[in-house]
């Protein structure tokens, strides 16, 4: 069996040092830690690069 380290798609810290969530998107898996969730939330095209098509996404609308 093959140890992977399971990073943070955008800060890349492990899991050793910070609590991950698991996604999925275009079919494909990514780990975003806890304090890094808001920038897939608010400012996604931050995330260019290092998951498919963020830069055409748009920021979550939270209108009340």
């Amino acid at each position: 069996m093959t140890d992977t380290m399971l990073v943070c798609l955008n800060c890349q810290r492990p899991e050793s040092l910070v609590p991950l969530v698991s996604l999925r998107y275009q079919g494909s898996s990514a780990w975003i830690c806890s304090q890094c969730l808001p920038v897939l939330i608010h400012d996604p095209q931050r995330l260019a690069g290092r998951l498919a098509d963020a830069e055409s996404m748009t920021p979550a609308d939270h209108h009340d």
